[in-house]
């Protein structure tokens, strides 16, 4: 790693459009981060989120800090 390397950018959503959700599933208890658009509640599903570690990447990846809504 360089010294003087690049800070990635936080990756950009449309805030007046998608609100970023986890879906988990009932059954087998696997969670997803999505974002839902707010118009018509279609899902937009960004990464499988195996641990707390993947959820604390999607939340720095999209510069998330408010709470995330969990549905089923």
């Amino acid at each position: 790693m360089a010294l003087f390397a690049k800070k990635p950018k936080p990756a950009v959503y449309d805030l007046e459009r998608l609100v970023p959700v986890i879906r988990k599933s009932i059954c087998t208890g696997e969670a997803v981060a999505a974002f839902r658009e707010k118009e018509s509640g279609r899902l937009h599903e960004v990464m499988l989120l195996k641990d707390e570690r993947d959820l604390a990447d999607f939340r720095r990846q999209y510069g998330i800090t408010e709470p995330i809504e969990t549905i089923y």
